[in-house]
């Protein structure tokens, strides 16, 4: 009986010791703003990608308002509610926008001079020439090498475009040097609570783009 309470014991230790680390790979964040129904399409982009979101420390504002411009500064983001009207056409632009957040609490001087030998843009930052800047590349590569779907805006159509001069794959080994622990493949397996959650997303945005 001793020996059953201590594997008892053992096996709680475990599943306190993961439940957070599930927790924090969808993000660490918290909604201004926004119906039911764009909170959700937010959850279900991060949710999407094999990012483990979780690794930014939190919580990341996410204001929801019309007419908005998307971007991001350090522990907040800015989403356009008619943008997340539209379902998972909005989903590359909310990780793009997330992905800043890890710019800006992740990396340092060291790391983004590496990074920008990849990336190969004018500057890291910069008021002009938004496709030039290594911030904006690094955003697009994070959502596309971690949610390569065809769904995903942010695919580059050409090596030219804006985050097409790295492949997914040679982004992902470079930033798991930097950033140990991220995930090889762009591949995630949702929960089936995270794959029902996406759907019902989904299935409000096209009840609302057909009423």
């Amino acid at each position: 009986m001793f020996q059953r309470l201590l594997l008892r014991l053992s096996l709680a230790a475990v599943a306190l010791a993961i439940a957070p680390a599930a927790l924090a790979s969808g993000g660490d964040y918290v909604f201004a703003g926004g119906s039911k129904a764009q909170q959700a399409q937010v959850t279900a982009a991060l949710n999407a990608s094999a990012f483990p979101w979780g690794i930014v420390s939190g919580p990341v504002v996410v204001h929801i308002q019309r007419g908005v411009a998307s971007s991001a500064s350090p522990n907040g983001i800015w989403l356009d509610a008619d943008l997340l009207d539209a379902g998972r056409f909005a989903w590359g632009v909310v990780q793009h926008e997330y992905a800043h957040e890890v710019d800006f609490a992740l990396l340092t001087s060291e790391t983004r001079a590496q990074l920008h030998v990849l990336l190969g843009g004018a500057a890291w930052w910069g008021a002009e020439g938004h496709s030039t800047l290594d911030c904006e590349r690094f955003a697009d590569l994070v959502a596309w090498a971690y949610w390569s779907s065809p769904d995903n805006v942010m695919k580059p159509q050409s090596a030219q475009d804006e985050g097409g001069q790295v492949a997914p794959a040679a982004f992902r080994a470079a930033l798991a040097a930097i950033l140990p622990g991220l995930p090889a493949t762009s591949q995630l397996q949702a929960p089936a609570t995270t794959r029902r959650a996406a759907s019902a997303a989904a299935s409000t945005a096209k009840r609302r783009r057909t009423s």
